[in-house]
């Protein structure tokens, strides 16, 4: 349960570049991302990282891994 919560703690823009860096969006990145747009509190910014690895996973750019 704490790795869980350490994930949480990275903000938006280190987890864009872990994932871009990396290639793939892992299942810890995805609940991460999920509990930013849950929030409902998101600013430009994070929404626009948030579109941005949506849409490199929909081009294929980025891989899901379990």
């Amino acid at each position: 349960m704490e790795l869980t919560a350490a994930m949480s703690q990275v903000p938006l823009e280190e987890l864009y570049g872990q994932v871009m860096f990396s290639n793939v969006v892992t299942r810890a990145d995805r609940q991460q991302l999920k509990a930013a747009l849950l929030k409902d509190c998101l600013s430009e910014d994070e929404q626009a990282i948030i579109d941005r690895v949506l849409y490199n996973v929909r081009r294929g750019w980025l891989q899901l891994s379990d």
